[in-house]
């Protein structure tokens, strides 16, 4: 099976190099990603007793603390990504295509894989070189769980090499163990217990402060359709994909707004509406803004975003109720006003006042005592 799959890889490969190639010249944020992915473009795997495999920035930004413990590397499949994890680790790469990781991947004692990253020449290649395989905060999204069902023959491949697992809740541990998952534990979501910290301090406005965060195609139109912006109020709109801040300033061009980018300072913004057209500085705002209007959970088939950022900071959160791949993460959010009709959008944004908070954190050594278990084991190695 194993000799098949990758015989299959190389077909992949081949038949999607030269359009791959093509597109990393002309999506930005595929340039780097693409070539070193795909084409080992200033890729080589680096020497660390511990890897971490992590897929996009707020997966990465989970596992930073638990990595900083150990002498750790890091690959990851996205730009922004692989920028999150450079913040805080020396050695991180983008992890290449299945067909090159028999050659690619230098031995490691522990790999550690975040939540639903099921490579199988990733797990199959650390075992076969002698690493302890370990999946943290697991999970089977609902709207992927008949996927999961029918390729179940190849899940219970990929969990054969896997030794550990941590799920992010009860019905996940069950939905795991149906597709072959062994040594399965529930540990909630590690994604709660990301220290949130803003690296600029701004100065807050006089106004009240709406944020859309993390909004995505259709949603912003939505919103601004739902909101009546009052004198003393400032709105900020942050779409979730940069590629796409051209088209919400198009959206825009009949508001009072001004662009993030085009301000020498903060304090300078005098317009009614402000793109976030920067990336990295939501968490910035959010330490200084009043309410919170979380994007991605207002259209279906997206699933929500993280709220443990917005609640961080003593918000009024409110979220649409398409949040199928958050549940976890807001199950550990308290105060968190549920949108079920846009009509009531612009009553919550003026009349709610509970502040939305952490109910608490939970600890990581268990997990961390899984790794050590295997860099013990693996002394000799």
């Amino acid at each position: 099976m194993i000799v098949f799959y990758y015989f299959l890889t190389w077909i992949a490969f081949f038949l999607g190099a030269i359009p791959l190639f093509f597109l990393s010249f002309f999506k930005n944020k595929y340039k780097l990603s693409l070539k070193a992915r795909f084409f080992l473009y200033k890729n080589s795997c680096q020497d660390a007793k511990v890897h971490f495999h992590a897929c996009s920035l707020g997966e990465v930004r989970s596992i930073g603390v638990l990595s900083q413990k150990f002498d750790s590397r890091i690959s990851v499949i996205t730009q922004t990504g692989f920028e999150e994890a450079k913040k805080f680790c020396k050695r991180v790469n983008f992890l290449v295509f299945e067909n090159f990781l028999p050659f690619w991947l230098k031995p490691c004692k522990v790999l550690v894989i975040f939540e639903a990253e099921y490579w199988l020449m990733l797990v199959f290649m650390a075992k076969l070189k002698g690493a302890k395989v370990l999946l943290i905060n697991a999970r089977i999204a609902d709207k992927s769980y008949k996927v999961y069902l029918r390729f179940a023959f190849f899940y219970r491949l990929i969990f054969s090499y896997i030794d550990e697992v941590f799920a992010q809740s009860e019905k996940d541990k069950l939905r795991l163990e149906e597709l072959g998952a062994k040594n399965v534990r529930v540990f909630k979501n590690i994604k709660a217990n990301l220290d949130v910290v803003p690296h600029k301090r701004y100065v807050k406005l006089k106004e009240k402060l709406i944020i859309f965060a993390s909004t995505h195609k259709n949603e912003e139109e939505l919103l601004l359709k739902s909101i009546n912006l009052q004198e003393n109020e400032r709105l900020i709109i942050a779409p979730r994909h940069p590629e796409r801040f051209l088209e919400v300033e198009n959206l825009l061009s009949n508001y009072s707004y001004e662009k993030f980018s085009h301000l020498e300072k903060w304090e300078d913004f005098k317009a009614q509406i402000l793109l976030l057209d920067t990336l990295g500085e939501l968490v910035n705002f959010y330490a200084i803004s009043d309410v919170v209007v979380l994007g991605g959970s207002f259209i279906a088939n997206i699933g929500g975003h993280n709220p443990i950022e917005v609640a961080s900071f003593n918000n009024v959160l409110i979220s649409g109720i398409h949040i199928d791949n958050q549940k976890s993460l807001f199950a550990e959010v308290e105060n968190v006003n549920f949108c079920e009709d846009l009509k009531n959008l612009n009553f919550m944004i003026h009349n709610l006042n509970k502040k939305a908070r952490i109910s608490h954190f939970k600890d990581l050594s268990i997990v961390e005592n899984a790794i050590k278990e295997g860099l013990d084991a693996r002394k000799s190695l």
